[in-house]
C-alpha cells in the first residue's frame, strides 16, 4: 500500500467511524470547519518548517508531486504533500469524534469505553 493509498484510507475510516459509528457527524457542521482550519494552519506551518529546511525528506516515488517546494499544486500545499494533510484530517476527525462520542455517554449515563454502565453524577443541590 503507498503513502497516497493510505491516507485515503485513513480519511475515509475516520469519516466512516464520525458519521455511521460514533454518529457524532462532526463533519456536517460549522463549528468543526472552523476548528479544523485552526488545526491546518498549524500543520501547515509544522510541516513546513520541517519539509522546507530539510529536516524531512520524502521520497519522490512515494508521494504525489515530485518533492519540490510548491505553494499550490503538484501534490504540496505549502510544502506540505497532500498525502500529510489528509493523514493530518484522519487523525484529528478520529480523536475528536471518539473524545465526543465518549463524553455523550458517560453525559447520558450510558456504557462507557469498556462496556460499563456508569451511574449518573448527582448534581449540586441534590437534584438529578
Amino acid at each position: 500500500m503507498t503513502y497516497t493509498q493510505a491516507a485515503v484510507l485513513g480519511v475515509v475510516v475516520a469519516l466512516v467511524v464520525d458519521l455511521f459509528g460514533w454518529r457524532t457527524r462532526l463533519v456536517t457542521r460549522r463549528v468543526w470547519w472552523v476548528a479544523y482550519a485552526i488545526v491546518v494552519f498549524f500543520q501547515l506551518l509544522t510541516n513546513g518548517f520541517l519539509t522546507g529546511r530539510r529536516i524531512v525528506r520524502y521520497d519522490p516515488d512515494a508521494i504525489l508531486g515530485d518533492g519540490g517546494p510548491q505553494f499550490f499544486g503538484d501534490g504540496r500545499i505549502v510544502y506540505a504533500p497532500v498525502e500529510d494533510l489528509l493523514f493530518g484530517f484522519a487523525l484529528v476527525l478520529f480523536a475528536v469524534s471518539t473524545w465526543v462520542r465518549l463524553g455523550r455517554s458517560r453525559i447520558s449515563g450510558g456504557p462507557g469505553p469498556r462496556g460499563r454502565v456508569r451511574e449518573p453524577r448527582p448534581r449540586p443541590g441534590g437534584r438529578r
